[in-house]
């Protein structure tokens, strides 16, 4: 290569694979976590659904995510929660993962699918979307409401009426 060749030669910048400028001062995620085995129930279950709650609930409480919406389906999961911006999403989600397969027994895939809200997506659209998914699976009807479900309104109360159901069994 001659010298002209080699300073005409276009340099490459390197990607930048930082917080993008909106995320690093939060943002809300869209999530979806599956099972390794698809087609079989293992999340819509009593007691696995209990621990998936609470392990979302304390992650609320000890404000490592702003829970929105958490919704099990047999062999999937979607969520959408608010992340801080010096949080990372891979790790959050990685601990998430492994806290609940050690509690559960769930087998998880290994990775997951996320996409951030941006600002001219509604949340609302997003959320409608999540809780039309047990419909459009054929699980309930379109008036029927999905008992998998919690949101940050209702996640105490969801786990207290479990755990009286389940004293009372």
């Amino acid at each position: 290569m001659s010298g002209n060749a080699a300073r005409n030669r276009r340099v490459r910048k390197p990607l930048n694979h930082s917080a993008h400028f909106h995320g690093r001062f939060g943002a809300t995620y869209f999530i979806t976590i599956c099972c390794q085995r698809r087609g079989v129930n293992q999340l819509c279950l009593k007691d696995v659904a209990s621990i998936l709650f609470e392990t979302a609930r304390r992650y609320h409480a000890s404000q490592r995510w702003h829970l929105k919406l958490l919704l099990l389906m047999p062999d999937h999961l979607h969520t959408l929660i608010g992340v801080p911006g010096d949080a990372q999403l891979s790790n959050l989600i990685r601990d998430f993962k492994r806290i609940t397969a050690r509690t559960g027994g769930i087998a998880w895939q290994r990775n997951f699918f996320d996409h951030r809200l941006r600002h001219v997506e509604s949340e609302n659209e997003k959320v409608a979307y999540i809780r039309a998914n047990p419909v459009r699976a054929g699980l309930i009807g379109p008036s029927d409401d999905w008992p998998f479900a919690v949101n940050s309104d209702d996640l105490d109360g969801y786990l207290g009426a479990r755990r009286a159901r389940s004293a009372g069994d």
